[in-house]
């Protein structure tokens, strides 16, 4: 007798985040400026994926936070989700995709550069949390859909008008 295993695509919106263990595997749609953040156990095969928005939640009213909107409280947040799930701190690895510039800015104001931004963000919390990035698709002016498989480690890396890249 043939056993299959269901599998399911958990999928997450903007500013969300969530864990899936395999055979299910987990994406997020329409990473614009917007970075979608994978943090996975191999080994376990236990992944988790942040839609994050904007890099740091400083200016914002912290009674209404939506912790899972922003790179500096998001990133941490999925960690411990991961490490509740049997993931090993000392082995996550990460791959991100997204931070477009997704419109022709005349303005070399700081504040429009939300894509590179949250780049350098996610960049930076990750080498905080000493999680080495693996492997990244970021930059450009299109849009991106993403999808992670926590059993081969694949992020597949949809573009806008380029087709799919696994990486």
């Amino acid at each position: 007798m043939v056993m299959f295993s269901v599998r399911n695509v958990v999928n997450v919106g903007i500013s969300d985040l969530n864990v899936v263990l395999a055979p299910n595997t987990i994406r997020t749609l329409g990473l614009g400026s917007c970075v979608g953040v994978v943090i996975y156990d191999l080994h376990h095969r236990v992944a988790g994926l942040s839609h994050v928005m904007l890099p740091n939640s400083e200016l914002t009213n912290q009674s209404s936070l939506n912790k899972f909107k922003y790179v500096d409280t998001a990133i941490p947040i999925l960690v411990e989700k991961l490490c509740l799930q049997g993931a090993r701190k000392y082995a996550l690895k990460a791959k991100i995709a997204g931070g477009a510039q997704m419109f022709q800015i005349e303005s070399n104001s700081e504040s429009m550069r939300i894509g590179p931004r949250n780049v350098e963000a996610v960049q930076e919390i990750l080498q905080e949390l000493k999680i080495p990035i693996i492997a990244m698709d970021v930059g450009g002016k299109r849009g991106r859909t993403i999808e992670f498989d926590p059993q081969t480690g694949m992020l597949e890396v949809r573009t806008v008008y380029k087709g799919t890249d696994f990486i």
